[in-house]
């Protein structure tokens, strides 16, 4: 149902069953990163940055946690934090050029 809603577009709908689905498989990263997804995009920053810092914290190598991570990061007002992870999403996968577009823009904004 949660993955519907996200699908559909409706986000702020879509984080009710998703945050239920992550208090019951909080190990699922899967799920925590849809909720991460649904919480972003409904203007719900360090709620989202909550989540992919725990998908990072369990998986340490994921660019894409990283990249959302940093984005959720920089869009509720911690650009140190949001800088380290973008570059640690540039550098996990070089070849994507909008992790690297976001990293450069965080910098030049410094």
């Amino acid at each position: 149902m949660g993955m519907g809603l996200l699908e559909a577009g409706d986000f702020a709908q879509a984080t009710i069953p998703l945050a239920k689905a992550a208090r019951l498989a909080p190990e699922e990263g899967s799920i925590r990163e849809a909720l991460g997804r649904a919480l972003f995009r409904s203007s719900q920053y360090a709620e989202a940055a909550e989540q992919f810092e725990a998908i990072v914290e369990r998986y340490p190598v994921d660019d894409y946690a990283h990249f959302c991570l940093g984005r959720a990061l920089s869009l509720s007002g911690r650009p140190e934090r949001a800088r380290h992870h973008l570059a640690l999403a540039s550098n996990l996968r070089p070849e994507r050029r909008d992790y690297r577009i976001y990293r450069d823009r965080l910098r030049r904004a410094s």
